[in-house]
């Protein structure tokens, strides 16, 4: 019977020993139940440990929603798991897919916001890329607390939502994105820049606007510091910028703008058009990157009052109407008159301002 009774005890032991080698097994070795290239799996706020474990199955992450549950026990991080979306590529043990979750590395996607674009341009975007409506940005965009101290009289983020590239969770509120381009704005808009507008007698809105103006009006970066001039030399003279973007932006106000601006238009009683006013537009028209906010703040030392395009992208700068007139004759009319003779012609052209 003592034969027996340690036959027994040593049988027990044996299995409790090799299950417990199983499990830990289970836990360390790498698995990978899908077939694809990658998995997504999306663990929604507030779900239990239970039900993540069956998710994760049933996506073929780990083996067995079991022993994922001992394995959270064993690594103590049961508390800690983050909601989100993960991706997995490769074969993963089952603390490797623990500890990603609960260090929270979710799949980020990333979204990039060209220069020049306002808010509701910014907001389609936002929605294309699968984060949310565009109606969420918008809403997200009209709280300028982020910006008060820099600017008081703002009442959306209108020019201060920086261009760049970002890399968001895919369920990040539009909330999330803006305060990022935020926090990069406040970044770029370096004590530098802040001194030289300061120095120009510019308010941080008066220097986002005019900067919003440059990148609107050129895509070259050697031209900003001249179009900046150009409008600064203006205000100086208190002439009208009269910039056809600031008039486009008017129109997309309220929400007359077709896609082509008409002569007719240049007349529409708005502040932003500065047709009519001859002054900066009350605030920003789109927002502006770092090096047009750079030349807003320290702009060409030149004479020049008139710019017109040269029909490949650069234009044709003037310091007298007579000028720029024989600039419009040679850029802009004799191209169209080319044009309809089927002669060769530059491009065509636009004129800002005139």
């Amino acid at each position: 019977m003592k034969k027996l009774a340690v036959v027994v005890v040593v049988a027990v032991f044996g299995a409790g020993t090799a299950g417990a080698f199983r499990l830990y097994s289970r836990m360390h070795a790498p698995f990978r139940g899908y077939s694809g290239p990658e998995q997504l799996v999306d663990i929604p706020p507030g779900e239990g440990t239970r039900a993540i474990g069956e998710r994760l199955t049933g996506a073929g992450v780990v083996r067995d929603a079991l022993t994922f549950r001992l394995a959270l026990r064993v690594s103590g991080s049961a508390r800690r798991l983050k909601a989100g979306e993960y991706r997995f590529t490769r074969p993963m043990s089952m603390l490797e897919v623990i500890g990603k979750i609960a260090r929270g590395e979710v799949d980020l996607l990333s979204v990039t916001f060209p220069e020049g674009l306002t808010i509701a341009e910014m907001a389609a975007i936002f929605e294309a890329r699968g984060f949310g409506p565009a109606s969420t940005f918008i809403s997200a965009a009209k709280d300028a607390s982020a910006i008060q101290a820099l600017d008081p009289s703002a009442r959306d983020l209108e020019g201060y939502l920086f261009p760049d590239t970002y890399a968001l969770p895919r369920q990040a509120p539009a909330s999330r994105a803006v305060r990022a381009m935020v926090e990069r704005f406040l970044q770029v808009l370096t004590p530098q820049v802040r001194a030289a507008a300061d120095a120009r007698g510019l308010t941080v809105r008066q220097l986002v606007t005019l900067a919003s103006i440059v990148e609107k009006e050129t895509a070259r970066g050697d031209e900003r510091p001249l179009v900046a001039a150009v409008y600064s030399n203006r205000l100086k003279l208190r002439m009208g910028l009269q910039s056809d973007p600031t008039v486009i932006y008017a129109l997309q106000r309220a929400g007359t703008f077709t896609g082509n601006l008409r002569r007719d238009d240049l007349h529409v009683d708005s502040p932003y058009n500065t047709y009519r006013y001859a002054s900066l537009p009350p605030g920003p028209i789109a927002a502006p990157g770092k090096a047009s906010l750079e030349a807003a703040a320290n702009p060409a030392d030149v004479e020049y009052l008139y710019f017109v395009s040269r029909n490949d992208g650069s234009h044709e700068f003037a310091r007298t109407l007579d000028e720029h007139n024989r600039n419009v004759q040679k850029y802009q009319v004799q191209y169209f008159r080319d044009l309809r003779a089927g002669r060769p012609a530059a491009g065509a052209g636009s004129s800002s301002p005139r």
